[in-house]
């Protein structure tokens, strides 16, 4: 469900094709050219009146497919054939880099869809961490703040798996998409050199991960809110006041403006 009640906007939710997700509208003609944006909850614009991929399309002045899924990471389209095909029929895509642990790798699953909930660990995580309960863990995030506590020298080797697993299945997405295609960096602060902290999205991806995949892209937009976009976010977001918490995690719509100031002359160089 898109729809969270009252205080909540009209996402105008749609389908495309044989994909189970659900994708933020309205609905576009895929028979016509059009530019397609892949990501989380910041591409989606989730609280956001005129996300993004809705701003890019009124400069370019051509249709924009927001492919953007609540909590999603790459896995969101590579368990989903139907979603990629659309992704891959766009003359130019963008992709809106996130987390490394929001994806399926050697130690745990995560939901096909909302990538950020953490389904099972592997035999190879529970021979790492016997000491660890995972029965009342549901989220990613919450379970690498779990393991990190019980044992750091371990979790280094999860952190290192996951970096691999990431760089392995951005090359694997990248490769289905067409010739066209950008990384889209939306962070509070650019890349850093090391990326430790289990606060800091997109978590665990670094300025070398993102050079490692600059043979694999046309071009690489690195977005940083400026203090006044941040500053406005709690005013320019619409939301239900339960869900204010989840709100103040994501971009306003100032945020959100900037980023397609400097998507824009890209992708119009592109076309």
């Amino acid at each position: 469900m898109l729809d969270a009640g009252a205080g909540a906007l009209d996402y105008s939710p749609c389908r495309y094709g044989a994909s189970k997700a659900v994708f933020r509208g309205p609905l576009r003609d895929l028979s016509w050219p059009y530019v397609a944006m892949l990501g989380g909850s910041a591409t989606f614009g989730k609280y956001v009146d005129r996300p993004f991929p809705a701003l890019v399309e009124q400069t370019l002045g051509r249709q924009v497919v927001n492919l953007g899924g609540l909590n999603a990471g790459p896995d969101f389209y590579l368990t989903d054939s139907a979603a990629l095909a659309v992704a891959a029929g766009a003359c130019a895509a963008v992709v809106q880099l996130t987390g490394a642990e929001a994806l399926s790798n050697p130690f745990y699953s995560v939901h096909s869809r909302r990538n950020d909930r953490f389904l099972a660990a592997t035999p190879a995580l529970r021979a790492l961490f016997p000491q660890v309960d995972f029965t009342e863990i549901h989220f990613t995030r919450h379970l690498l703040q779990v393991l990190r506590r019980a044992d750091a020298g371990a979790f280094d080797q999860v952190e290192l798996a996951l970096r691999q697993n990431w760089l392995a299945k951005m090359r694997l997405l990248l490769a289905g998409l067409p010739a066209r295609r950008v990384l889209l960096w939306l962070a509070d602060s650019p890349p850093p050199d090391r990326a430790d902290s289990l606060d800091r999205a997109p978590l665990f991806i670094d300025r070398a991960m993102l050079e490692a995949l600059r043979p694999e892209v046309t071009a690489i937009v690195l977005t940083t809110p400026s203090p006044r976009a941040r500053a406005l976010a709690p005013f320019d977001m619409t939301y239900p006041e339960t869900e204010a918490t989840q709100a103040a995690c994501l971009p306003g719509a100032a945020v959100h403006a900037e980023v397609a100031e400097h998507l824009a002359p890209v992708l119009r160089g592109l076309m």
